[in-house]
């Protein structure tokens, strides 16, 4: 019995995003993988579950700064560092690009160099450390919504710039024109519908982290918006590698507010019931 067509559109934006296995289809249409942009946020909140489920498995046996380390490494293996891949690429190219071609060629080099390696080692290094240290009550809900709310900030860019490459060689080509404004709130709709649940259920109290994640929110949408205006200055909109750097810094973004907002000298509670 044939799947309904946003069903279908999920398990491609499952497919695309991470490794989990998906049946193939005989009959796949090249529009799927646009039109499914609308579940990316849904799939990162996916992800962020899936990731706060190997958490609490291993803080029941390991030190928090283990436990994070895992969570990282299953993450890792259940993407296929998809957005890291496309972080250390943009670092590549951005940092040792002089010229709009120079940058977009060395984006498509699969080879890693010294500014890619620097900023894996950064951000993932940040990522851990701030995890590692956030209070424990706060961790679930963090990290389901850093995941949906960084891959809805990254999809902002493709209704908001032009795709830089032209000769449509790139993974990311089929998104190009394929998003608008009210789509992309859509998108971030339906990804709300995972914390709610979870805060339904009780696992994670969102009422009392809704203002904290509201301004962390805020941050990485901002973090996205500024990378936006770097990435359409130097090479005159984005690329897929643009996508997967925004994913990671407005990722990044989020855990840094939330560890500010939950600190000594934060506005919310170290614990929360």
């Amino acid at each position: 019995m044939a799947l309904p067509r946003q069903a279908t559109l999920a398990l491609v934006a499952l497919q695309f995003l991470t490794r989990v296995p998906v049946p193939s289809r005989a009959d796949f249409e090249p529009g799927w993988l646009a039109a499914s942009l609308r579940y990316f946020p849904l799939i990162g909140a996916g992800v962020g579950l899936a990731n706060a489920l190997v958490w609490a498995l291993a803080a029941t046996v390991f030190p928090a700064p283990v436990a994070v380390g895992l969570m990282m490494g299953a993450s890792l293996l259940l993407t296929g560092g998809f957005h890291e891949d496309g972080l250390a690429d943009a670092c590549d190219g951005f940092g040792g690009g002089r010229s709009r071609e120079r940058t977009l060629a060395i984006m498509q080099d699969s080879r890693i160099g010294a500014f890619g390696a620097l900023g894996l080692v950064i951000v993932l290094g940040l990522k851990w450390s701030v995890l590692a240290g956030l209070p424990v009550g706060w961790i679930p809900m963090t990290l389901v919504v850093s995941h949906a709310v960084s891959r809805w900030a990254a999809i902002a860019l493709i209704w908001a710039l032009p795709y830089a490459r032209t000769e449509g060689d790139g993974k990311s080509h089929p998104f190009a024109h394929a998003l608008h404004f009210p789509g992309w709130l859509l998108a971030g709709l339906v990804a709300a519908t995972v914390p709610l649940a979870l805060a339904a259920s009780g696992w994670g109290p969102l009422a009392q982290a809704a203002v904290v994640f509201a301004i962390a929110g805020a941050g990485s949408l901002l973090a996205a918006a500024t990378l936006g205006a770097y990435f359409r200055h130097r090479i005159g909109g984005y690329t897929g590698d643009c996508l997967g750097a925004t994913q990671q810094i407005s990722e990044l973004t989020l855990l840094l507010v939330v560890a500010a907002l939950t600190g000594p000298h934060g506005i919310a509670p170290a614990s929360l019931p």
